[in-house]
């Protein structure tokens, strides 16, 4: 048995070039030894914040905490998402999640390692897309 502390793990920042907005990204679990392959982390988007659009080759499961957030796949609609609700990605599926223009969301979000990727990344979802 291992436990990890909350708050032993140092937070980052998200990363510029895989998010638009302040984005804080809490390690959770996040190097799994084989043969586990999940990872997660807690990650809070303040309001606007989005991730660019991407993809995980086994999908992603993400639990929102709190505030209001938005998901999209590609080819589906804005959809928004609450505290309570489950987003399950397909593995492959590109899609991009965020919060709300008015309201800050915290997720956790869950993936799993394959070939040591837990996905790719893609372009940028612009204002646009992010408006709906």
């Amino acid at each position: 048995m291992e436990i990890k502390r909350n708050g032993s793990q140092p937070a980052t920042v998200g990363p510029e070039a895989w998010f638009t907005g302040a984005v804080r990204v809490e390690p959770l679990f996040m190097e799994p030894e084989e043969p586990s392959r999940a990872t997660g982390a807690r990650v809070t988007f303040q309001p606007g914040a989005r991730t660019a659009w991407h993809t995980h080759p086994l999908g992603q499961t993400l639990i929102v905490l709190s505030g209001r957030g938005r998901a999209q796949r590609e080819g589906g609609p804005v959809e928004e998402i609450r505290p309570g609700d489950v987003v399950l990605f397909a593995p492959g599926e590109k899609h991009w999640h965020g919060a709300s223009p008015a309201e800050a969301m915290t997720h956790i979000a869950i993936q799993e390692r394959l070939g040591g990727s837990t996905g790719e990344w893609l372009e940028k979802v612009g204002d646009a897309q992010y408006a709906g």
